[in-house]
């Protein structure tokens, strides 16, 4: 089994970072490769549980959606079905001429297994979006077995025979066509039922292949006047979804004017010519079949023989009379059905959910971006629906007094033409992110504790260890010594590394210690978290503060290296200042700053010696922490930076 690229949003992304190795057993979901462009950096994650039997890209490789990445040995599967599906290869070069296929199916028959192919959905290809069943899996005939996606349609494909899935032949982003075997399914019926049922696919596409035709012809057809029909749908009948034109919009070829939706597929019918919209027959929620004309286009540029066009398509020709009629009638109960507005109907179309989840949504008023999803790849669940609409009704009334703590922004700026103009200078994107986050600082009411500690002897200790980390090819710095002792302290002080609640009556402790650690870069700053410093040794916090600081300097950090940091410690380095004014980052309520050290003379009570000399700044939430606590907790810190040797008693 193969996992391929996803579609991540972009042509080509580089492989940043390979997170298994051959023979690791992976589950699904693990996260396999880490994906990286000018864009987003992104975990793949496994789409099968199994064994990594070859991994088949290296670090730096430029991949694009569909690339293989590694090669699974799947958990329960045998070697028989892995060669079966390259036998399902020369299916897709078949296209329309999928009929020769059916009687491949019927020796089969005698064996009791059924190939179950994809159907005729109107385009040239798709892509799987989501496989529903798995191996050993009972199925019945019409169920619905995967998921289909082109930019066009959503299709559930059913199954053409009811039995025991005996091997898949497909992925979960493989692209498909007519005629291409989905899965086997072993059948418990006789060999002649069998045979039947593998040949009503093969029969199924020639009225499809009539159908295509005819809308050519009638797009051909000289006529100042076009009728666009109901394609095939695979259904005896589906409802107007959604109307994307108007009368008197010009539309283009193969624009997309109405969706029509049944249980198993949603479609964008296309435009079958350019021009300008004459009549819209039909209304939301109008149940409609294949043939039957939804709009009537006025062809550009063709307006002399309109007379043959009744001649061209005589059985066109009673269905569109009608329909007009009928359209007035129709309208109130599309207003019944669909209990949303045009515009929130364009929102759910962006949401990846399936037919039959969009339907309900229709009914139940709910617009599905607000809905949080549960699916495998973040696919709206009908229990999601359900969920959401329990929570609204069971949800208390908003207090109106929230409204009060809406941020109110500042003005806009002036103009500056008469003081010489501007020059613009975007931001970075990090910068960009950043502002958000920044911003809800003005919501703390932040202090700031300043305070020195003496780091004399710390940093003579340094420098005789330095030397044998640098042999090993670590890079021993004074933080990872400071980062020791506060993640030291925090552990008595677990105010300064915890949250206020909500509704402001409580403080939250965390049970761990994760520390964001400030890096700067030239695309701004950044903080990724070091975890559990307080159980790790000096040594591997100078490992991992390098590890942690190199990939923020790449661009490599993932996600996971960005959360759940309860405290933060930002450092000046070597850049210069005596001391400063970090900003809390909301949740936390407390950070501390570093500047760099200095030699001071100290009075040591007879005379002065010379000290090297930390300045410590130490910003935290007034409403959390006091400020004699504050002062207490930079005293304390001195002390153990002073004497590191205090930490082990």
């Amino acid at each position: 089994m193969k996992i391929t690229t996803p579609d991540i949003g972009v042509d080509k992304a580089t492989v940043a970072e390979i997170l298994i190795k051959v023979g690791d057993t992976i589950s699904v979901d693990e996260s396999i490769v880490l994906l990286e462009s000018d864009k987003a950096s992104v975990e793949v994650p496994s789409t099968s549980a199994g064994v990594v039997k070859s991994i088949l890209v290296n670090q730096g490789d430029e991949v694009a959606e569909g690339a293989v990445l590694i090669e699974l040995e799947a958990e329960g599967q045998t070697a028989a079905p892995a060669v079966e599906a390259p036998q399902a290869a020369p299916a897709p070069a078949a296209e329309v001429k999928a009929e020769p296929v059916a009687p491949v199916a019927a020796p089969a028959a005698a064996s009791q297994t059924v190939d179950v192919q994809v159907p005729d959905i109107g385009v040239e290809k798709a892509v799987v979006g989501e496989i529903l069943v798995a191996v050993g899996d009972e199925i019945e005939v019409d169920q619905s077995i995967v998921v289909v996606e082109s930019d066009k349609a959503t299709v559930e494909v059913p199954s053409t025979a009811a039995g025991v899935v005996e091997s898949i032949s497909i992925q979960v982003g493989d692209s498909v066509k007519e005629g291409v075997v989905i899965l086997q399914v072993k059948s418990a019926s006789s060999a002649a039922p069998a045979a039947q049922a593998a040949s009503q696919p093969a029969a199924a596409p020639a009225p499809v292949s009539e159908a295509p035709a005819a809308a050519p012809q009638a797009a051909a057809v000289p006529a100042g006047d076009v009728d666009v029909a109901v394609p095939d749908l695979g259904v005896d009948k589906a409802a107007v979804a959604e109307i994307l034109v108007a009368v008197g919009d010009k539309v283009e070829k193969d624009q997309s004017i109405i969706v029509v939706e049944s249980d198993k597929a949603t479609v964008e019918v296309p435009s079958a010519a350019a021009g300008v919209i004459k009549a819209i027959h039909v209304a939301l929620g109008q149940n409609v079949s294949e043939g039957i004309a939804l709009v009537t286009i006025e062809a550009e540029g063709q307006a002399a023989p309109a007379a043959p066009a009744p001649a061209a398509t005589p059985v066109a020709a009673p269905a569109a009379a009608p329909a007009p009629k009928a359209a007035a009638p129709v309208a109130p109960t599309a207003h019944s059905a669909d209990k949303l507005s045009k515009e929130q109907n364009a929102a759910n179309a962006k949401v990846y959910a399936g037919p039959a989840v969009r339907k309900l949504a229709r009914e139940l008023g709910v617009v599905l971006a607000e809905v949080k999803a549960s699916g495998p790849h973040a696919r709206l669940m009908k229990e999601d629906l359900f969920a959401y609409v329990k929570t609204r009704l069971t949800a208390p009334a908003p207090v109106p007094v929230a409204a009060a703590a809406a941020p109110s922004g500042l003005p806009k700026l002036p103009s500056f033409d008469a003081f010489g103009g501007v020059e613009e200078k975007v931001l970075t994107r990090l910068q960009q992110v950043s502002i958000p986050q920044l911003s809800l600082n003005n919501y703390i009411p932040q202090v700031t504790q300043f305070d020195s500690a003496d780091i004399t002897e710390l940093e003579a200790w340094r420098n005789d260890l330095k030397g044998g980390f640098k042999k090993d090819g670590i890079s021993l710095t004074i933080m990872a010594f400071i980062i020791k002792a506060v993640a030291h302290l925090l552990k008595e002080e677990r105010e300064f590394a915890g949250h206020l609640s909500d509704d402001g009556k409580s403080v939250l402790l965390r049970n761990e210690i994760h520390m964001g650690i400030a890096v700067a870069t030239p695309d701004g700053l950044t903080v990724p978290v070091l975890r559990n410093p307080d159980q790790k040794s000096i040594k591997q916090i100078a490992v991992e503060l390098g590890e942690l600081g190199q990939k923020a300097r790449d661009k490599k950090l993932s996600p996971k290296d960005l959360q759940g940091a309860n405290f933060t410690i930002s450092s000046l380095g070597a850049i210069g200042g005596t001391a400063f004014t970090p900003l809390v980052n909301w949740p936390q309520v407390a950070i501390l700053g570093i500047s760099p050290a200095a030699m001071q003379p100290v009075w040591n009570g007879q005379g002065f010696d010379p000290k090297l000399m930390l300045p410590l700044s130490l910003s935290y939430d007034h409403r959390v922490i006091n400020g004699a606590d504050a002062a207490r907790f930079t005293n304390k810190l001195t002390k153990l930076l002073q004497d590191i040797r205090t930490l082990l008693i």
